[in-house]
Parts: structure tokens; C-alpha cells; sequence
């Protein structure tokens, strides 16, 4: 067993997302979203060294020391499997490992609307999943991809840095490659993906112009497409893909998104009341006719409008979903508030209906934000 297992165990054990190893600081922990130290002892540059080289293989070294930065997982058999990134810092090696965990969780336990499912039923075109880091982003994409094995008889293949969840072939067919590994390139695995018959396509993170062009070909040529980005919301994301591309393509680029993406789910991990853990705040953007045209014609500024009218299509707003989880006493007013970048007290939009039928807001409710669902719960309890 090399050294560093001691502390993935503990890790796991604990149920941190992340353990980050920095040399002339103490290992640290991120529980339920904040750092916490594990132990006292500083690392020193051999200690660190030792740590992470004893897991890496000859070529992994290889590739660190001509980079200076390395991405790779590692499996702990019993324990669990990890994303790795490996880097140089100021006082010498750095890294951050981030569980993976080796259950994949449905869509149900993991707190999703159905209207996340409702998405794999598509046979066709772009679903974009998007959120900063550490968002969640795998692990909804691990849900939809485990339904889509367990339920359809269809030819799944994936490229991803690195492979996280590993799916197991069920129902579907499954090919997992991984960049560096079995793959020189997010986009030379789409290019040959085109003469590999699947029928949904994974794209681990859409990173360049290269990448997101062909997965849109690939979504347009009758291909179900999932991938990534770091947007914030789901109407910058339709933004972002546009202006990747030279001013001169845009509007080619314009008319193929708006034909071509299904949908964009865009997230964030809020902590939950208790302060036990984290749960997903979700938006949702279906492309539906009128979402199709603003797309088309450049007018991505009144997509939110469309969203916040469109419950009965499957959209969701971070408002609502919001509104939700503070109701149920997921999360707390503040913590609420503070992912909206609102104040407690902030006046709010006129009524609109609740994307998940759930009984629609008064007037007073839109004119004291979330404070006055807040106080309406307490007093009912």
C-alpha cells in the first residue's frame, strides 16, 4: 500500500470531496465545502514528492516533469477512485485529489428534477451541462449516462480527462477512452467517434473551438450529444459556444446551435441546512421554438424572460429551483440569497408560475424575496 492511501481511506471516510497535498502546508480537506487541515505536520518537498510519485507510473512522471502539470486518476481498490492534477507551485509540488465515487448515484438520490431525465430520452442533438468547478457537473452526467445504460439498448461512448465514473455495459454498450491514454485529443476522438457507430457521445469538457465544433456536427448528424462547460448559468452558455467561434462565423454558428442544442442544465453545489453536506441548485434551458429564434437572430439577452415563463416546457430558473429547496428546508434563507447575489431584503420580479407546480408566489412574497417564504414556513410549522 503506497503512503498517500492512508489518507484517501481517511478522506473517504470523512466524506470529503477534495484532499489537497501543498508543499510547506499541512494536507487539508474540503468537507461540505470548506477546508479543513487533516493533522499538523507541514509537508516538506521530499515528503511531498515521495507522496505523489509512489502512485505515478513511469509515463505519468514523464509527462509531469516535461509540463510541470499533470491530470490522471488513481483507484484504491476497497476505497474508491480519484481525479489527480498534480502541479508546480511556489515552494514546490502541489496537488488536489477529488473523490469519485465508485457508486453511481441516480438521479432521484442525488436530489434532481425528473425534468434531468426527461433529457436522456432525446435521440438526438447537444445537452450541455454546465457549472464552475466542483459543481457537480460529473456527477449529473454520471446519473443521465448510468440511466441511459440501464434502460436503452444504444452504443455509449465516452472521452473524458480522465475517465471518472466507470460504467459497466448493461443494457447499452459502453466505451470509455481517456485522453492521453487511448486518445491523443479530445477532438481526434470525435473525428473518429463520426465512424464508431454510437449513438450518444460524451465530450468530458468542450475546451476549444476544435472540440465544440465537432460535437455540434456530431449532435447535428443524428448523434445525442453530452458535454461540458464552466458557465455560470445556462443563457451565458449559449453566449460562450457562440463567441468561441471568429466574429466572421457567428452567424453560420447562430443557426447550426439553434437547430442542433436540446437543452443546457446549468448547476451549483449549495450546503444544506444542516450543515451535513451540499446539494444542487439547477437551471434548465430547453430549446424550444421562441428559444430557437433568440438564438438565431443574436437576442440570447431575453432568453432568461422566455425561461421564466416556460415551466410547462421542462425550463427551470436558479430563482425557482432556489425557492424550492429553501421551502423544504434544504438550504437556509442566507445561503439562498447569497448564491443569487441578492440581499435578504431585495425587491424581486412580478409573480411568475413555479417551474415545478408548486403553489405559485404572492405579491408580498415577490416584494420581500425569499425572507418572507422564510417567515411563512415558521409560522405554519
Amino acid at each position: 500500500m503506497a503512503k498517500i492511501d492512508q489518507l484517501f481511506q481517511k478522506m473517504v471516510e470523512l466524506g470529503a470531496s477534495d484532499l489537497h497535498l501543498t508543499t510547506g502546508a499541512k494536507p487539508l480537506l474540503r468537507l461540505h465545502g470548506k477546508m479543513t487541515p487533516l493533522g499538523d505536520s507541514i509537508l516538506t518537498p521530499q515528503e511531498t514528492q515521495s507522496l505523489l510519485f509512489e502512485i505515478l507510473t513511469e509515463k505519468q512522471k514523464k509527462e509531469f516533469v516535461r509540463d510541470w502539470e499533470l491530470d490522471c486518476a488513481y483507484s484504491l481498490e476497497g476505497v474508491g477512485r480519484f481525479r489527480v492534477n498534480i502541479f508546480m507551485q511556489r515552494k514546490g509540488l502541489g496537488a488536489v485529489f477529488r473523490t469519485i465515487p465508485v457508486e453511481i448515484l441516480s438521479a432521484e438520490k442525488l436530489g434532481l428534477p425528473p425534468q434531468i431525465l426527461n433529457l436522456t430520452k432525446e435521440h438526438k442533438g447537444l445537452i450541455v451541462v454546465t457549472g464552475p468547478t466542483g459543481s457537480g457537473k460529473s456527477t449529473t452526467l454520471a446519473a443521465m449516462i448510468d440511466y441511459i445504460n440501464k434502460n436503452e439498448s444504444a452504443h455509449i461512448l465516452t472521452v473524458e480527462d480522465p475517465v471518472e465514473f466507470v460504467h459497466e455495459n448493461q443494457k447499452s454498450l459502453v466505451n470509455q477512452r481517456e485522453v492521453g491514454s487511448h486518445t491523443k485529443s479530445f477532438a481526434n476522438a470525435l473525428k473518429a467517434a463520426l465512424r464508431e457507430d454510437p449513438d450518444i457521445i460524451l465530450v468530458g469538457e468542450m475546451r476549444d473551438l476544435e472540440t465544440i465544433s465537432l460535437a455540434m456536427t456530431a449532435a447535428e448528424t443524428g448523434h445525442l450529444v453530452f458535454g461540458t462547460l464552466h458557465t455560470n448559468n445556462a443563457a451565458k452558455t449559449v453566449d460562450r459556444i457562440i463567441d468561441v467561434f471568429p466574429q466572421e462565423q457567428q452567424a453560420q454558428i447562430r443557426v447550426m446551435l439553434s437547430e442542433s442544442l436540446k437543452a443546457v442544465v446549468a448547476q451549483g453545489l449549495l450546503p444544506t441546512a444542516d450543515g451535513k453536506g451540499r446539494c444542487a441548485a439547477i437551471e434548465i434551458l430547453v430549446n424550444t421554438h421562441a428559444v430557437g429564434n433568440l438564438i438565431r437572430e443574436g437576442k440570447t439577452f431575453q432568453i432568461p424572460s422566455i425561461m421564466q415563463t416556460s415551466s410547462g416546457k421542462g425550463m427551470i430558473t436558479f430563482e425557482n429551483n432556489i425557492r424550492d429547496l429553501v421551502r423544504s428546508g434544504k438550504i437556509s434563507l442566507e445561503t439562498g440569497n447569497a448564491f443569487l447575489g441578492k440581499k435578504e431584503e431585495t425587491p424581486e420580479a412580478p409573480s411568475r408560475p413555479d417551474p415545478l407546480n408548486k403553489p405559485t408566489i404572492s405579491a408580498d412574497d415577490k416584494k420581500l424575496g425569499l425572507s418572507s417564504i422564510a417567515n411563512r414556513l415558521k409560522k405554519n410549522g
